[in-house]
């Protein structure tokens, strides 16, 4: 995903600095922030926590991929989110986790002691106002995932999922419209059927249709280009002008 290089002493050179929860700080708020802040690092495939673990820290992704993992009383899990830059870990007044949180790629987070980012909240207005509409933006996005995974069929998974990617790499590059995105696709195949609940010969049958009809074109493993990016949303199913079925 984003691979931008950032001085970790010097929150200006924060790739996501205008998506996190610090986004609307003011000068004093950030000075407070850098007292209770530190990084972390992790591989890819590394644990970050496990379901039912004490988190002491809350923590905005600043480079990488991370999942969030369920696992059910008779060892099946299943993959139920993703977190991408900008994208907030961690839950205020809430000490344990209930999901394994684990490096999907190379990954770094920005974290805050959790005890002295609560007692901001209670002060900033700026902090607590955009947390509230962080945790409004993921609702819609769960909402609209489970339209994706109760719904659609393979196809308009793969394309849902590959849409998502875009517009998100899109606002992180402070782009307002998407013309011709390329973007890093975080998630290995495996990981993309685990994720939107298909087989891997599906996810490999469906991304090779896709390639073929020309609606995305493949360079390398991993990278993604959509030459035409409404021809992609064609492809959701998603009803994108608000109109009823014809």
């Amino acid at each position: 995903m984003n691979s931008a290089v950032f001085n970790n002493r010097d929150c200006g050179t924060c790739p996501i600095r205008h998506r996190a929860v610090c986004a609307r700080c003011e000068q004093d708020e950030l000075d407070y922030l850098e007292t209770i802040k530190y990084y972390r690092s992790y591989e890819a495939g590394q644990p970050v926590v496990w379901a039912g673990d004490r988190l002491d820290f809350v923590a905005t992704v600043v480079v990488g991929v991370a999942s969030l993992t369920q696992t059910m009383e008779d060892g099946r899990t299943q993959m139920i989110g993703l977190l991408l830059p900008s994208d907030f870990l961690g839950r205020p007044g809430r000490e344990y986790t209930k999901y394994d949180v684990t490096a999907v790629t190379d990954l770094t987070l920005c974290c805050f002691r959790r005890k002295p980012f609560e007692d901001l909240l209670d002060t900033s207005a700026h902090v607590s106002q955009r947390l509230l509409e962080m945790t409004l933006d993921e609702l819609d996005a769960a909402r609209e995932w489970m339209l994706v995974l109760g719904r659609k069929t393979a196809r308009e998974k793969i394309a849902s999922l590959l849409a998502i990617i875009a517009r998100r790499e899109a606002r992180l590059n402070h782009d307002s419209t998407i013309n011709g995105p390329r973007f890093e696709l975080p998630l290995t195949r495996e990981a993309m059927a685990d994720y939107l609940g298909l087989t891997l010969e599906t996810v490999s049958r469906q991304i090779s249709a896709l390639k073929r009809e020309g609606v995305i074109q493949l360079e390398g493993n991993r990278k993604i280009y959509v030459p035409d990016f409404n021809r992609l949303i064609a492809e959701t199913g998603d009803d994108t002008d608000g109109g009823l079925p014809a």
